[in-house]
């Protein structure tokens, strides 16, 4: 005669408010989870000497094996000045009815060329650092600031040799020189917004770092960075009345103005669009906020898949 035995049912598994409840009941959560807004706000904040420093090695492993070193950090864009005045200015002829050209071109370069190495940057923030990102806890924010840090310190060593490209050319020492700084903060906030929505979106799509060189590019063409925006609604422009003011508004357009403005004797207020520091200003709340919020809205996905 057999015996049958018999086999206990198996146990239910927990339900997922039953591990829920016990991981709250033992102060756990979610690794990688995102933290409330003002809260990630404050990590932020409690590492800002890590972003600081961040920033200064990465500006400084920068040129780090060129034998001319740091002085690339000054070099470049007056290099590209230079081909730009050659080709726009000489052969393009666009530095007619254009005073003070050489002055007018190089400000322009070196602020367009803040705003597109933050935005470069930021684009491959979190995609090109992957191993940091994976390895330690941090706010994920933490890298495009860094980068445009960088890039503000970048701009801030050009700066210096801007000055003396404006004295050596007569343009005096004003007292608008001081509007410099506000444009700049102003600059600085929004480039750093625009770096925050890149820095999503190339961690998602890293393709998209392939195409910003190109979108900047044209971007820069419209910017008024070679040439006077203001000029285009002389007798003989063939393009329609709106043009001059949408390129005039644009944020790049605007803080290449702005600086000029504050620092070029005979660039005037009528060149500027209306309402220009409320442009500016509009554009920095737009982009700095905005950009934040959508980045910290993707946190707990950066380095993972």
């Amino acid at each position: 005669m057999s015996q049958v035995l018999d086999t206990p049912p198996p146990t239910p598994a927990p339900a997922d408010d039953d591990l829920a409840a016990l991981a709250a009941r033992h102060g756990l959560s979610v690794s990688g989870a995102r933290p409330s807004l003002p809260e990630y706000v404050r990590q932020l904040w409690a590492r800002r000497h890590f972003i600081t420093a961040f920033a200064t090695a990465k500006l400084t492993a920068q040129y780090s094996q060129a034998k001319l070193g740091q002085v690339w950090q000054v070099m470049t864009p007056l290099l590209n000045a230079a081909v730009y005045y050659f080709i726009f200015g000489v052969l393009l002829g666009t530095k007619r009815h254009v005073p003070d050209y050489i002055p007018f071109l190089v400000t322009g370069v070196f602020i367009w060329t803040f705003t597109q190495s933050s935005i470069m940057a930021g684009t491959r923030a979190i995609s090109g650092n992957l191993g940091l990102v994976r390895a330690l806890h941090f706010p994920r924010a933490a890298l495009p600031i860094s980068f445009c840090l960088q890039q503000l310190q970048q701009l801030l060593f050009s700066m210096a040799a801007l000055v003396v490209i404006l004295l050596c050319f007569g343009v005096p020492l004003a007292f608008s020189w001081v509007l410099a700084f506000p444009a700049l903060v102003l600059q600085f906030t929004f480039n750093t917004g625009v770096s925050m929505i890149m820095a999503r979106m190339g961690a998602k799509t890293p393709d998209i770092a392939q195409l910003m060189p190109f979108v900047l590019r044209t971007w820069m063409y419209v910017s008024g960075v070679m040439w006077s925006i203001d000029k285009l609604a002389g007798k003989h422009s063939n393009l329609p009345h709106w043009v001059e003011p949408v390129l005039q508004a644009q944020p790049a357009a605007v803080y290449i103005d702005l600086m000029r403005y504050a620092l070029i004797d005979s660039f005037h207020a009528h060149q500027l669009p209306p309402h220009v520091w409320a442009l500016a200003a509009g554009w920095a709340l737009l982009a700095g906020v905005g950009g934040f919020i959508y980045f910290w809205k993707a946190e707990e996905t950066y380095g993972r898949g």
